[in-house]
């Protein structure tokens, strides 16, 4: 199992580190319905909730806001911050619980579609309406870059 958590500290447009995010967690969520192991489940979920628990932050401080002042306002993406909430309720079920097959698995699995249609609806809609805007994604990259480091460092 390979650790995917924020290896993107060089700076990158703030949409590539958006993305970056969705690719390693659909690559979190692929590994855990291969694998059989206990201490492997265990161990993909506490690495989904982790960056999972960065992607939402960042995004929710820094993306979303700088987005929404640069469209002054119009955008509504309620999907989206609806998708953060269910997915940490989600996330709130599975932490600290043991991997005790077919429920622990469904819950997983719930997690992994509402993560799935969060993504395609950012994809589809908020990073395109972010594209097409004036804002320096380099510029807003480099500020999520550094707030995802200093949230790492903080972490224990």
């Amino acid at each position: 199992m390979t650790t995917t958590l924020h290896r993107h500290a060089t700076s990158k447009d703030a949409i590539a580190l958006l993305r970056a995010d969705h690719v390693a967690l659909g690559h979190l969520f692929t590994d855990y319905e291969a694998t059989h192991s206990v201490p492997n489940k265990k161990a993909l979920v506490a690495e989904i909730c982790a960056t999972w628990s960065l992607h939402a932050q960042v995004a929710q401080e820094i993306f979303y806001p700088a987005v929404n002042a640069e469209l002054k306002g119009r955008l509504h993406a309620p999907e989206a911050t609806s998708a953060h909430t269910s997915v940490e309720g989600l996330i709130a079920q599975i932490e600290g619980l043991e991997p005790d097959g077919k429920p622990y698995d469904a819950k997983v699995k719930a997690l992994a579609d509402r993560v799935r249609r969060h993504v395609k609806e950012e994809q589809n809609d908020v990073f395109v309406r972010a594209k097409a805007s004036a804002l320096d994604m380099d510029e807003l990259g480099d500020r999520m870059a550094a707030r995802i480091d200093d949230l790492r460092a903080r972490r224990p």
